[in-house]
């Protein structure tokens, strides 16, 4: 993770999917926006002054996340990560697994498929 940033808004791109909200500069670097709400089929996020992008690498590319909020990080051994249970409604396509952290359940989510398929036009 590079840095968690306040929601300033994106400069949209046209043909890209609804989970791409568009690309901000971020210090001579364009780096695009994904919207995780969205990703995950919630539709697209309203962001409020509560809502944050994490940027970060993905491969070598920078990445930024829409989230609702940052509450913590976390540092977890592959021992503790669990496989994500079949037959339930989580779309088990875009975690890599489950963390038991203080007694709550953290997905574990895998970047490389969050921004995988968003568009030709940012791969370059």
């Amino acid at each position: 993770m590079r840095e968690i940033r306040a929601w300033n808004g994106a400069t949209p791109l046209p043909n890209t999917r609804e989970f791409v909200r568009g690309v901000i500069n971020l210090r001579g670097t364009i780096v695009p926006i994904f919207d995780l709400r969205a990703r995950f089929g919630e539709g697209q996020t309203s962001p409020t002054k509560n809502h944050v992008v994490v940027v970060m690498s993905v491969g070598e590319k920078w990445v930024g996340i829409l989230v609702d909020a940052v509450s913590d990080i976390l540092t977890v051994s592959k021992e503790d990560i669990h496989n994500v249970p079949e037959g339930n409604s989580i779309d088990t396509e875009l975690l890599n697994g489950i963390v038991t952290h203080d007694s709550r359940m953290v997905g574990l989510i895998d970047l490389h498929a969050v921004v995988s398929g968003a568009s030709s036009k940012l791969d370059a």
